[in-house]
């Protein structure tokens, strides 16, 4: 007699009946819950999770895969749901892990600049919470972001020209295992020469070797003074030129930012940016005692003025740089507000500083040739920038998207780049995987993720392109 195996239907019910007497009040099938756990941002791509389960600590998150290990039913870790390139949809018959509601500071250590946080706790309120002790977490991606998400991502932002990446600002984590295995890895110090640096390999894994459940990060002073700026430039090549020259010189800037005049343009009409004109702009911010920063603006004000920059508009009061930096986050709404029925495909990659120049000035050309509107902007101070390509809400406008984007992506491959500075892979970017790494390198991440999650029930179909060993 034949006997069936179950049904991966029969395998997630299975499941969620062992998981109920210990999660009853944590598990939801409700429809709006499951549609917000369908789906991040940007993408259109969406799924239907079969289930949400809300964890509140690392041992409900280890209780859940290890029924999910055992009965073979894939599961999505879940923060804000933030991420642009399809990391949170989930495949069919998955359970969405929600890890939202896990927002304690652990341990705070004030004198050696350093906390412990559960996954769940955003950057912002973070630093609400830690504001009287000086210190502030620098890492700054824009959206409402968990810092669980953000590992998962190795998000970056504005301030990473100067703070780095969560590359730099992890020390280390709580992470559980496929298994349902709870582990640690790093710890507080500043530095180790002990054993494989595993922080590392699950900081930007996108949720596929492991779930992360806590965080040790790493914090920074808050600045004596800080100031604001905008230069605006004629053409795009001085602004870039003089973004370029600003990291060469070794001017410790906070942040500097380019919008090119299309995106300038949508952003002062939706953000009310009176007293600017519809031309590229560099963003500046300066930080650190008074005495530096006055160095560090007069030395970038040089730059820009060498480079036909129009002269700098200063933002002194906290309310004036709020203002700007809600600017530059809001880009994206702005782009969506030209044409409010298209739909706005975001994309990003990096190169080496020196080539940024190169490869912009390519992409306008290419932005041009294809007949879209795409205005561009980024954190060009580390080489990095976005474009959001505004098209019609058809499948021939995501084509025409698409062969631009992979225009796009081509050039920055071609001049040693990446084909993401911080958006990560998910299901966005699989195609340019292969050109970026080669299948030796792919091979070994492969190998990593079979033996580490042996029935690949950790947000399958992300990060890693289908190859040997791995179904995706």
């Amino acid at each position: 007699m034949t006997v069936l195996s179950p049904s991966a239907e029969e395998r997630l019910q299975t499941v969620l009946s062992r998981l109920r007497p210990r999660l009853e009040n944590q598990i939801s099938t409700a429809s709006s819950v499951l549609e917000e756990h369908s789906h991040g941002e940007a993408m259109d791509a969406a799924r239907l999770p079969a289930a949400v389960i809300f964890a509140d600590n690392s041992e409900d998150v280890s209780a859940v895969l290890k029924e999910c290990h055992i009965a073979r039913v894939p599961v999505v870790a879940f923060g804000a749901g933030t991420s642009v390139e399809g990391h949170v949809t989930p495949p069919e018959h998955a359970i969405s892990l929600d890890l939202s509601r896990m927002t304690a500071i652990v341990e705070l250590n004030a004198a050696d600049l350093d906390c412990r946080v559960q996954a769940g706790l955003t950057r912002q309120s973070l630093n609400t919470q830690i504001r009287d002790t000086g210190l502030f977490f620098p890492v700054d991606p824009g959206g409402e972001a968990t810092l669980g998400g953000m590992c998962a991502t190795r998000a970056s932002g504005t301030a990473a020209v100067r703070y780095g990446t969560m590359k730099e600002n992890v020390l280390g984590l709580t992470v559980v295992l496929a298994t349902g295995e709870i582990i640690r890895t790093g710890g507080r110090v500043r530095k180790s020469s002990t054993g494989y640096d595993l922080t590392s390999l699950f900081v930007g894994s996108e949720g596929t070797l492991g779930i992360i459940t806590e965080v040790q990060l790493r914090l920074h002073g808050r600045p004596d003074t800080l100031s604001a700026a905008v230069c605006q430039f004629e053409n795009l090549h001085d602004a870039i030129q003089t973004a370029m020259e600003i990291i060469q010189c070794g001017i410790p800037i906070n942040r500097v930012e380019l919008m090119d005049s299309v995106q300038m343009d949508a952003s002062i009409r939706f953000s009310k940016l009176e007293g600017f004109r519809p031309l590229t702009t560099l963003f500046f911010e300066f930080a650190g005692a008074p005495a530096a920063v006055q160095e560090q603006v007069t030395a970038t004000e040089e730059l820009a003025l060498a480079n036909n920059g129009l002269g700098f508009a200063w933002a002194e009061s906290a309310e004036d740089r709020a203002r700007l930096w809600k600017a530059r986050h809001d880009a994206f709404w702005a782009a969506k507000a030209i044409e409010p029925t298209a739909r706005v495909i975001s994309t990003d990659c990096i190169v080496p500083i020196s080539r940024l120049g190169e490869l912009i000035e390519g992409v306008s050309q290419d932005i041009a040739e294809s007949g879209l509107k795409a205005p561009l902007l980024g954190h060009v101070g580390d080489g990095n920038f976005h474009t959001l390509i505004i098209t019609e809400h058809t499948p021939e406008g995501y084509e025409r998207a698409l062969d631009l984007d992979r225009k796009i992506v081509g050039r920055a491959l071609a001049l040693d780049g990446s084909c993401s500075g911080e958006h990560g892979v998910g299901m966005g970017k699989l195609e340019f995987l292969a050109t970026e790494h080669g299948e030796g390198a792919l091979s070994v991440m492969r190998a990593l993720k079979t033996t580490m999650d042996p029935h690949h029930i950790l947000n399958p179909g992300k990060l890693l392109p289908k190859g040997p060993v791995y179904r995706g």
